[in-house]
């Protein structure tokens, strides 16, 4: 049954990649594509703890290894919300997608598409976002941290909210022609809720009360002291922007273990010539080896993928989990520790028995 599923997956990729000719991957591919691509590619997905936003406050400590060692113009896989966007905007992928269990994500980042798409620059999008006004004669250079600071006063707005729900639907159902059930619709609308409700001083990912606020996440720095979030700069927005007005950043409802949306992604890659620079697994892993056999199935679906010797996954663990398990990190004042490892040395010790559980993820830290 597997085997015919991808069979008739491969089919319907195929002829979207111009008729099972390998090409390169576009610069920009139409409205029918991209909902093409969202629909066949996903899986019926599952339940999570719902996460507006991330809670990983080391994640920008890979960003300098990542700009050194990745090219331009590759593809890049994520999970999880707005963390991807930095990401993005580092790398500079030429195509995005963001495989996440839960459909309220994929509709978070639908949202975020159309936000990006009508936003002039960062302080329209963060006044969008949170339906906060924008405030008045903000410099178009300024840092994350000054945007943030001018915001902090403004009361959110509900009749902004109003406005601001019906356009962002609109753009996604009319402009685009995505065909959002009235489900969808109703998320997207708690969704923008929990948004201007907490504000961005308030908002957290979920966990205990000392994680970041989307303003301090995004005002974090590097390892050298460099902000490098998607917010950071008018040019690290404008990265992100383009991509998504191209409607190259594509989130999916996946099973990292499932038999459909990462081998569906290998198909795609194959059929235009393209391969995996950098995939960010978070810490997905902990979860899929709880049960060795989806971890070994995660894996299965990565060696399928398109890869070549400089593939990286950026994986993150919390130092309570790391504690628990018994492996050791890095000295750091970070709950999270964020770190890169080659994806085919990961393969090749999940396939010849050196890594048969989560902590095993990590012996090359030693």
């Amino acid at each position: 049954m597997r085997r015919i599923a991808l069979l008739a997956l491969a089919g319907v990729l195929l002829t979207f990649t111009w008729a099972g000719r390998a090409e390169p991957l576009p610069n920009t591919i139409t409205d029918q594509q991209f909902w093409v691509l969202v629909n066949v590619l996903s899986e019926s997905g599952g339940s999570f703890q719902q996460q507006f936003m991330s809670n990983e406050d080391s994640f920008q400590y890979v960003i300098p290894e990542l700009k050194k060692n990745t090219r331009k113009d590759g593809v890049y896989i994520g999970v999880g919300s707005e963390q991807n966007f930095t990401y993005i905007a580092a790398i500079q992928p030429k195509f995005s997608f963001i495989v996440d269990i839960r459909r309220d994500n994929l509709l978070e980042h639908l949202m975020y598409k159309a936000i990006f798409e009508v936003s002039k620059d960062r302080a329209d999008f963060l006044s969008t976002l949170f339906s906060i006004k924008r405030p008045e004669n903000l410099d178009p250079n300024a840092t994350a941290k000054a945007l943030f600071d001018a915001f902090e006063p403004v009361e959110p707005d509900k009749v902004l909210f109003d406005r601001n729900v019906r356009g962002v639907i609109d753009r996604l159902v009319t402009v685009h022609n995505f065909d959002l059930s009235e489900a969808d619709k109703v998320s997207v609308t708690r969704i923008m809720a929990a948004f201007r409700v907490a504000g961005p001083h308030a908002l957290k990912g979920f966990g205990d009360t000392t994680n970041p606020t989307y303003a301090q996440l995004m005002s974090m720095t590097d390892p050298a002291g460099r902000n490098q979030s998607f917010l950071a700069s008018a040019e690290n927005f404008a990265v992100v922007q383009k991509l998504e007005r191209q409607n190259r950043v594509i989130p999916l409802v996946g099973d990292f273990a499932g038999d459909r949306t990462i081998a569906g992604i290998g198909t795609f890659l194959k059929g235009n010539d393209a391969v995996v620079d950098v995939f960010y697994v978070s810490n997905v892993e902990r979860y899929l080896f709880d049960d060795f056999a989806h971890g070994k199935q995660f894996y299965s679906n990565v060696a399928a993928l398109p890869l070549n010797p400089s593939s990286t996954f950026i994986r993150s663990v919390t130092t309570d989990i790391s504690k628990r398990l018994g492996f050791p990190l890095p000295d750091g004042k970070e709950k999270w520790r964020t770190f890169v490892f080659p994806i085919n040395d990961c393969v090749e010790r999940i396939a010849d028995g050196r890594i048969k559980s989560y902590r095993d993820l990590f012996e090359s830290l030693r």
